[in-house]
């Protein structure tokens, strides 16, 4: 799971919520604790250095999820400014970018 995130686009989820600033900074701080550990353990200088097959499948992934997950974020800022409007095509594309992430992440396990 440490492999398959990605904290510079949880930062931007991040930022659209109230508290960001006294959240953010302790949960990157652990991230990088628990990553760094992980590595520890298993003797190894990248999180999917037995992992092949994943690695692949998350570098060929990224390039279409990260730029959702980007669309996402502005158009989650988007709606709540209009006051979450549900009739709207706001909405719809929306719920298409939810839609592609999660097939994008399914395609990776």
């Amino acid at each position: 799971m440490l492999a398959k995130s990605d904290m510079a686009i949880f930062e931007r989820y991040s930022r659209l919520a109230a508290g960001h600033d006294d959240f953010f900074p302790g949960i990157a701080q652990e991230f990088e604790r628990t990553r760094r550990a992980v590595l520890a353990l298993k003797g190894a200088t990248d999180l999917l250095e037995g992992d092949r097959r994943l690695r692949v499948s998350i570098r060929l992934r990224n390039p279409y999820v990260d730029p959702i997950s980007l669309l996402q974020v502005d158009l989650l800022a988007r709606w709540r400014e209009a006051g979450c409007p549900e009739d709207d095509a706001l909405f719809h594309a929306l719920v298409a970018t939810v839609n592609g992430i999660a097939a994008g992440v399914q395609n990776t396990g």
